[in-house]
């Protein structure tokens, strides 16, 4: 079973480990044993020391990311990966976690920087584009959308039509999108409206001002007749 055999690798590399303890493939391939059987505190132990070993490998670090995920402390998740892209990101997949650990922290600001700049090295071919492509279009136009930047949001949410696990939500997003610009042409109108009416009665007003006004216009008082 894929139990034995991960138990199994374990003990072989555990048996590595004596003979060579700095081998840091040993203490990274037990956390990945580890890491297969949910033991996610365990499998941490075992990259941290691997990392310490190799503290310039990314695959080391992401690993540590990872593993923090998996115990539900994205905080920590976080620096790990920022690491990774320090050290230069090997597997080119640092970036992509750091945004979504950002959209899970809520750190609307982190999450917009790293997914715009995930999208952007996919579009200039330096990052293979993967599954996250999508989901990284469909945070971008909710965060456009709620920020009232519709030509982004437009952008985004049509690419979210393009793929599959992200249609129906592209769909809806491009059809909000469309109401709210109804919504913003329709106040405009009514503002417009209101200013010409405004208008139009400040002139009404003004020319009947004038005309009650007009000297010679009005009747003389007994006071202002003389007699000769």
């Amino acid at each position: 079973t894929p139990i034995s055999l991960s138990l199994s690798l374990s003990l072989s590399l555990s048996l590595s480990l004596q003979i060579n303890p700095r081998d840091y493939r040993a203490w990274y391939g037990i956390g990945q044993t580890y890491e297969i059987l949910k033991m996610y505190m365990y499998c941490l132990y075992y990259y941290m020391e691997a990392q310490r070993l190799r503290p310039t490998d990314s695959r080391m670090v992401v690993a540590l990311g990872e593993s923090y995920e998996k115990l539900e402390q994205p905080a920590k998740a976080r620096k790990c990966y920022m690491r990774a892209l320090n050290v230069g990101d090997k597997e080119d997949i640092a970036m992509i976690r750091l945004a979504r650990v950002c959209e899970t922290l809520k750190d609307d600001e982190g999450a917009v920087r790293w997914f715009s700049k995930y999208l952007d090295m996919v579009r200039s071919g330096e990052i293979e584009p993967g599954e996250d492509v999508c989901f990284a279009h469909r945070y971008l136009a909710q965060y456009y959308l709620k920020n009232q930047r519709l030509a982004e949001a437009d952008i985004h949410a049509h690419k979210c039509c393009e793929y599959k696990d992200t249609k129906n939500e592209g769909r809806a997003l491009v059809r909000q999108i469309a109401a709210h610009r109804n919504s913003e042409s329709n106040i405009k109108n009514s503002m417009s409206n209101m200013r010409r009416n405004l208008f139009q009665n400040d002139q009404s007003g003004s020319s009947s001002t004038q005309k009650r006004t007009r000297p010679g216009q009005g009747d003389a008082s007994d006071s202002d007749m003389s007699f000769s």
